[in-house]
């Protein structure tokens, strides 16, 4: 009797992409950290805020307070022509989002620039904006979806390139750190892997007693475990302190009469420059100034 057969399909883009970050994130010699935290009182200040931002947007901001401070938690590890460590004047997020692109599920990464000099309200537009636009109107979706076109040879060698050569265009195309969490599906990242120096995840976050374990995983050549280590201790200490402030003061501030998400904002391009850190207005009213 013959036997049906499967069939082949092709690679579409964002497994192409993934395919290019697994072959660099590879070389680096990565380690994790990780760190129980307690984080009740941040729980019930997110539960009261007319927005209640992501968790994903507490943590970056955390991490970037973190990194402003630090500087070594802002530097790369780059190969060419020689082995040294540039540092970035500030900090860059690279967010894994979960998006459908041809009727599947894919990864897209998106750049928020300077965490540090923005709000969380200001956050959690871009990541809805991030979360929400058509694919093909979010610069980096774009680029990164006709760039999969390119021959793999191509591809790779504009990788190496970015990562290795030059420190500024490393940290603007693929961020200073990455953060990717599924604790939203009850799960979590043993060890995620990038070729960044430094990636942040969390687990799910009990509501009970708001504790989570949270993990650094870092690029040995640059960083060391007890450095990470006490790291995370600031990252919960930003998150009780700092964050929390945050929170309930936007609470008794301009938002209280907001009900529902936030509108979806294109994230700023140079928060990190005082003149264009102010309200934005919604992305329809701005200037087209897509990365």
């Amino acid at each position: 009797m013959h036997e049906p057969k499967g069939r082949y399909l092709p690679l579409n883009g964002p497994r192409r992409f993934i395919g290019d970050l697994v072959h660099f994130a590879r070389k680096v010699p990565s380690a994790p950290v990780s760190r129980l935290m307690d984080l009740s009182v941040v729980f019930e200040a997110r539960a009261r805020h007319p927005y209640r931002p992501s968790w994903a947007c507490l943590f970056m901001k955390a991490y970037a307070l973190v990194g402003a401070q630090y500087t070594p938690l802002r530097r790369s590890y780059l190969e060419f022509p020689w082995p040294r460590l540039y540092e970035h004047p500030w900090m860059n997020c690279a967010l894994a989002i979960e998006r459908e692109y041809q009727g599947e599920d894919g990864v897209f990464v998106g750049i928020f620039r300077a965490p540090e000099h923005q709000t969380l309200v200001q956050l959690q537009q871009a990541l809805s904006w991030y979360k929400n636009e058509h694919l093909e109107k979010v610069g980096f979706y774009r680029q990164a979806l006709r760039f999969s076109r390119v021959p793999t040879p191509v591809r790779r060698m504009f990788w190496w390139v970015t990562l290795n050569m030059s420190g500024y265009k490393r940290c603007k195309r693929f961020g200073t750190f990455g953060l990717s969490s599924y604790g939203n599906l009850g799960a979590e990242n043993l060890h995620p892997i990038s070729p960044l120096t430094t990636t942040l995840t969390y687990g799910p976050i009990d509501p009970a007693t708001g504790q989570v374990v949270v993990k650094l995983i870092y690029d040995h050549r640059v960083l060391d475990g007890a450095y990470i280590a006490r790291r995370l201790r600031d990252i919960e200490d930003a998150l009780r302190g700092p964050i929390q402030d945050e929170l309930r003061i936007d609470q008794q501030g301009t938002h209280d009469h907001i009900d529902g998400p936030p509108p979806n904002v294109e994230p700023l391009l140079k928060p990190h420059l005082p003149t264009l850190a102010p309200n934005r207005e919604p992305s329809e009213q701005r200037v087209d100034r897509r990365p």
